[in-house]
């Protein structure tokens, strides 16, 4: 969904002035982690807003990585694993800062822990589901596994939890909102990636 609203090619114009930096594309993914360790201890100290300056920064680094790739020619399938294996800890690290800033607590009759989890395991399952159709050879068209997309993906995970963290400057409630909704649209993502590949394999 983020990904047709904001194409390549226009954050490509955006960021093509950071290929000048001299870094390989490599350098400026590992790069992302450094603000999203400082976000990480951020909401650990309580600092909503450093913490979301911080992992909107991340965000940002990690779309010039991509661009850079692409307007240099050094875009590779090395690359590209390397990027998603980072993009998945620095989705840790900002649900660990929103846990350890929350505290303990309870929300709709369940613990935060219980709301968190649900969340981390939306967020891996949506990445499994389509992973493992590939794996098992359910779904092996690349132009399929694309069409897995479903309600919520990583880029839209990241913006509902940056909107509730930008709430949650007013009132803390909102943040926890964010985070229910979140953990809810990502397993019901996984869930639409399953029936999908239910179905494509029957065809």
């Amino acid at each position: 969904m983020l990904k047709s609203l904001l194409k390549s090619e226009d954050t490509d114009r955006l960021v093509r002035a950071f290929a000048s930096f001299g870094l390989s594309p490599n350098q400026w993914t590992l790069l992302s982690l450094v603000p999203a360790l400082i976000g990480l201890a951020a909401l650990a100290m309580h600092s909503l807003v450093a913490g979301l300056i911080c992992f909107v920064l991340s965000g940002f680094i990690d779309m010039v990585d991509g661009a850079v790739a692409r307007t240099t020619g050094r875009a590779t399938a090395k690359g590209a694993f390397i990027d998603g294996v980072v993009d998945r800890y620095v989705e840790l690290m900002l649900y660990l800062g929103l846990l350890f800033y929350l505290g303990r607590g309870e929300f709709l009759f369940l613990p935060y822990e219980a709301w968190f989890l649900l969340l981390i395991f939306g967020g891996v399952m949506t990445s499994f589901v389509r992973a493992y159709a590939d794996h098992r050879g359910l779904v092996k068209d690349p132009a399929e596994l694309k069409r897995m997309g479903g309600l919520l993906e990583r880029g839209e995970r990241l913006l509902l939890l940056y909107a509730g963290m930008l709430l949650g400057i007013l009132d803390q409630r909102w943040l926890m909102i964010a985070v229910i909704i979140t953990a809810l649209l990502a397993n019901a993502t996984a869930v639409q990636r399953v029936l999908f590949a239910l179905r494509y394999g029957r065809s």
